[in-house]
């Protein structure tokens, strides 16, 4: 791998984790950071998940969905059992998780949040998000990232 790992790549490795990470050249330039992994790596986009920080009730969660679709703040909201939900500041986001726009990643976080992933995601025997860098996307079972983050599995695509 090119570069230096992130917290991410981190607790996959010391969990023993199988995984793949796949790297390309980010463009600085690019509209959507999930879509431009899609077609720099050849990917099926329903199997590529982006990672999108909202606040439920005041508190942040993560809610991680197909790069193809858009986050159901009210299906993310009733599925972290709460009532009202808003996309989060992305400074508070960049800081609770400790990455930056575009490269968070659902694994490793800087402090503990709730993860909510798509239910589109079991059915397919690995799925890619993001490493936790621009440009390093991570190929992984689904079983596994809902364990690693504890998530609840919930239709929060829309």
């Amino acid at each position: 791998m090119a570069g230096k790992g992130t917290p991410a790549t981190a607790l996959l490795t010391k969990q023993k984790v199988a995984h793949v990470l796949h790297s390309y050249d980010h463009d600085p330039r690019a509209d959507s950071y999930g879509l431009e992994a899609v077609e720099a790596l050849g990917l099926a986009p329903d199997r590529v998940f982006k990672t999108l920080v909202a606040e439920v009730d005041g508190k942040l969660v993560v809610g991680v969905v197909p790069v193809t679709g858009q986050l159901d703040l009210k299906a993310l909201a009733m599925a972290a059992g709460g009532k009202k939900a808003k996309m989060a500041d992305p400074a508070a986001a960049q800081r609770a998780t400790g990455y930056v726009l575009g490269g968070i990643s659902p694994l490793g976080h800087r402090s503990r949040l709730p993860v909510v992933i798509d239910a589109t995601a079991p059915a397919f025997s690995t799925v890619y998000c993001s490493a936790g860098r621009r440009g390093l996307e991570v190929e992984l079972d689904p079983a596994d990232l809902v364990r690693l983050t504890n998530a609840v599995v919930a239709g929060i695509a829309a």
